[in-house]
């Protein structure tokens, strides 16, 4: 599933290629998995809109839209959660259609915004004049020192399991969480209300480090992840513990162990975390 540092990614790409275009109309396919909102709605909030900014809030790509009445309380907002295999292209209309396209708006400059999901997990939704879309829990990227602490306080659960509540950290995934904590030293399945300061410190350092690493890179293609453009991304690379069970630790030498913890796969060294 896309990250927060891929659906930054896509958010950017396509925000330089389709800011200030108009959606003329928009098609929508027959299943019923990806709309969170109902068709009718859909297609309401979005036809005859101006595209003002696409941006990131947590794992959501937002679209902010003006109506054709321009005015500040007409703007509304299409919400794209990517879930597993979702993908937002970017095409020329007389390219062919691939299969599993579940929308496509139409563009004034005439080429098409399409949303592509295999495995149907994505979800699109919209808001109406006057509402706004904002992410369950905190921005990872801009929570103080302060605030990062506070979130942990008195928590009986894993700190890996803490970093992917969504409620907590929106946009945190597997792969940075497992990431993060090895930079930091911690591991997974430490409680969190009992990490103390200094350890928390070094957790919040190395996640804004790691996300900010992953988004200059391009996310991590370990998947059928690609960008706005279609390019794959480099982060994977750089990964010291995800995905490299049994391989040598980059500073240790120890093998990568994986366990399983509340349904996910977890990567880390036994020697360097603690």
């Amino acid at each position: 599933m896309p990250e927060l540092p891929e659906v930054e990614t896509i958010a950017r790409g396509l925000a330089n290629r389709v800011t200030g275009d108009e959606i003329e109309t928009v098609w929508l396919g027959e299943k019923p998995e990806p709309l969170k909102s109902t068709p009718q709605e859909i297609l309401a909030a979005l036809e005859h809109t101006r595209i003002e900014h696409v941006r990131r809030e947590g794992k959501h790509i937002v679209l902010d839209l003006r109506g054709p009445k321009g005015t500040p309380d007409d703007a509304r907002q299409w919400i794209v959660h990517l879930g597993m295999t979702g993908r937002m292209l970017v095409a020329e209309a007389y390219t062919e259609v691939e299969k599993h396209t579940h929308a496509i708006a139409k563009l004034k400059s005439g080429r098409e915004l399409r949303f592509v999901d295999p495995r149907r997990f994505g979800r699109l939704s919209v808001t109406q004049p006057g509402q706004g879309f904002k992410g369950p829990g905190t921005e990872p990227l801009d929570i103080s020192l302060e605030d990062f602490i506070v979130l942990f306080k008195g928590r009986k659960t894993p700190i890996k399991s803490a970093l992917l509540n969504q409620k907590l950290l929106h946009g945190v995934g597997n792969i940075y969480a497992d990431e993060s904590l090895f930079r930091a030293g911690i591991r997974p399945l430490r409680q969190a209300g009992r990490l103390k300061p200094d350890e928390l410190k070094r957790l919040h350092t190395a996640l804004r480090h790691v996300l900010r690493e992953a988004i200059k890179l391009g996310g991590s293609s370990v998947s059928d992840y690609v960008g706005a453009d279609g390019e794959k991304g480099f982060f994977q690379l750089k990964h010291n513990v995800y995905l490299r069970t049994g391989e040598p630790c980059r500073k240790c030498k120890t093998p990568i162990k994986r366990i399983v913890l509340g349904g996910r796969g977890t990567h880390y060294c036994p020697k360097c975390q603690k």
